[in-house]
């Protein structure tokens, strides 16, 4: 049989297949959440998220000098604070939960690249992601005044970048303004554009505290359903000054991170969300897949399109990797 073109030729031996493999996964595309709480001397293995902790700000110091070892330039931190109100007013006190932890990681690891969440639902007692009017709906307006202190207050407190995860109409521009106005013009902003109304939250908002009281997330949250929905989130932020677009969940919405990667020439962060997370490494754990699938997933992650990933697998990756 004569054939001519055979593909198997460069999947002969493995040296062969990493100088043609089209998609490589590095160390600088990691970015690794962190969740940090009151108090001294705690690191709490959260339950539904086996290898992710509760790290008080001191232990948080232990797990960032590790993070870098292993050569993790960057974090996400997201705070859980001693105490709540309707307002979420820890989340934008200067000496609140984050505030501090920032302050402590760039004194002791200027080197560590820090992100911060910048929502309301950890800190407000409703668990929801803004302030809420009378009959239980989030004010949208309203809840950008909140947001924009909250990031003037992480940038003050020297976050390298902020990340509003709330999903509100206009909060780019808003908080794009109030940085710029108070000096911070450097810091960039990483939107959670195309954020779902997911089931895929469910682990994180064990581990954050962060469950809404009543209701649910779906009227600022978006529909799974929508695709075209999300390009028009995704134009309406980088016009508002996004510097950085994200789609979440990653796994679930494959589609979604392609599509914007052929339509917009902007960089591209996909969260590798709790559930997702967990339902591998639950699996893993049980033997019922090879730990080889933890590579496979983050690596379809960054071949349909993300430049970026957050990901609770940021640790194992980079022993892989290393």
């Amino acid at each position: 049989m004569k054939i001519i073109k055979r593909p198997r030729r460069l999947r002969t031996n493995s040296i062969i297949r990493s100088l043609v493999r089209e998609t490589k996964l590095s160390m600088d595309d990691l970015i690794y959440p962190l969740f940090v709480v009151e108090g001294e001397n705690i690191k709490e293995e959260i339950k539904s998220m086996p290898n992710n902790y509760h790290f008080s700000i001191d232990k948080l110091m232990e797990e960032v000098k590790e993070i870098l070892d292993l050569g993790i330039k960057s974090i996400i931190l997201f705070g859980i604070p001693g105490k709540k109100d309707e307002c979420g007013s820890d989340a934008y006190d200067e000496n609140g939960i984050i505030q501090r932890a920032v302050r402590e990681i760039k004194d002791k690891f200027p080197a560590m690249y820090v992100i911060t969440d910048i929502c309301m639902c950890e800190y407000t007692s409703h668990g929801h992601c803004g302030i809420l009017t009378k009959d239980g709906y989030v004010n949208n307006d309203e809840t950008l005044e909140y947001l924009g202190k909250i990031a003037v207050s992480h940038a003050k407190a020297g976050a390298d970048m902020v990340a509003p995860s709330d999903m509100m109409d206009g909060r780019v521009g808003f908080i794009r303004e109030q940085l710029d106005k108070e000096g911070y013009t450097n810091v960039p902003i990483m939107a959670y554009s195309a954020k779902y109304a997911s089931a895929f939250y469910g682990p994180f908002r064990d581990a954050a505290d962060s469950a809404p009281s009543f209701g649910d997330r779906k009227s600022y949250q978006m529909d799974p359903a929508n695709i075209d929905e999300a390009i028009r989130e995704v134009e309406l932020d980088i016009e508002e000054g996004a510097d950085i677009v994200m789609v979440k969940p990653a796994l679930p919405y494959l589609d979604v991170i392609r599509e914007v990667k052929n339509r917009f020439n902007m960089p591209i962060a996909a969260y590798n969300v709790s559930g997702e997370y967990s339902m591998l490494k639950m699996a893993v754990d049980n033997g019922l897949l090879n730990e080889s699938a933890i590579m496979e997933s983050l690596v379809s992650i960054k071949r349909a399109g993300a430049d970026l990933i957050i990901t609770y697998f940021a640790k194992d990756i980079a022993k892989q990797l290393r």
